[in-house]
């Protein structure tokens, strides 16, 4: 077994859009993500993306169109001397109840299962305390907060009891620039 690097995909690698990603014309990617998942495409960690996209479920746009937009990501980053080495989507509305949907752990267990991933020495970064919660439910040794997307307004809430201690990063650049020595 092989530990991870978890990514949230939106305010982590891409801009959070309120209106959600409908098509490549809304994706902007954060500044510094790119170089630092080239940065670590030599670790030994696997790289796994694990987002909501609950614009699917919410018929805003077809699965067709989600996964049309998350390949052209996985092709920048790779075009680009990055690694991503699976990416793990929730297409379900909040109403749903689905067991994928962060804060839930699915999507984290549904990699691991797959990828055959070690979750204890792993880790998991992304910009909303539901991304952390859904880390810990599924036992991802460490959790991270990066203050991009909606990064700083989460760091600034009330956090729910049960959250365990995190640690807090400007980026992804940052996080992965202090978490992962090469």
């Amino acid at each position: 077994m092989i530990p991870a690097v978890f990514l949230d995909r939106d305010g982590v690698i891409i801009e959070n859009v309120s209106t959600y990603v409908r098509s490549w014309v809304d994706v902007r990617l954060i500044p510094g993500a790119i170089d630092a998942l080239i940065h670590i495409s030599q670790s030994p960690y696997k790289i796994v993306i694990v987002t909501n996209q609950s614009a699917v479920g919410r018929k805003i746009i077809s699965t067709a169109q989600a996964d049309r937009i998350n390949s052209r990501l996985l092709d920048i980053i790779r075009q680009a001397g990055g690694r991503i080495d699976g990416l793990f989507m929730c297409p379900h509305a909040p109403i749903d109840h689905c067991d994928c949907r962060k804060p839930k752990p699915g999507l984290i267990l549904q990699a691991s299962q797959q990828l055959d991933i070690d979750l204890e020495n792993s880790l998991l970064i992304g910009d909303a305390i539901s991304d952390l919660l859904a880390g810990q439910a599924a036992g991802v040794g460490q959790t991270v907060l990066v203050r991009t997307g909606r990064g700083a307004s989460q760091e600034a809430i009330s956090h729910p009891r049960n959250l365990k201690p995190f640690l807090v990063f400007d980026d992804l650049a940052q996080a992965l620039g202090t978490l992962i020595r090469l």
